[in-house]
């Protein structure tokens, strides 16, 4: 089941923020997984020879790590200011 927001999502909103960065972050954890695992399943059947295979993965996952430290450690969610006009 998706997530319900009670109230209009604004970007604004430092729970809503939260959540759209867990949320962002899923996707790429998500779509790091799915295309490192159909490379993987390629290089194994022994079609070809990719050896920067292990590298693009290595870096792929400390990008997922960088992210990881950001939304979990560095992000502030705290409410923003009034903009002036």
């Amino acid at each position: 089941m998706p997530p319900r927001w009670p109230r209009k999502p604004d970007r604004s909103d430092p729970e809503f923020r939260r959540l759209d960065d867990r949320m962002n972050f899923a996707v790429h954890v998500a779509v790091a997984a799915t295309i490192n695992s159909g490379l993987w399943f390629f290089h194994i059947l022994k079609t070809t020879d990719w050896q920067w295979l292990p590298l693009l993965t290595t870096g792929w996952g400390i990008v997922l790590l960088v992210h990881l430290v950001y939304i979990a450690a560095i992000a502030n969610y705290s409410s923003t200011p009034p903009k002036s006009t």
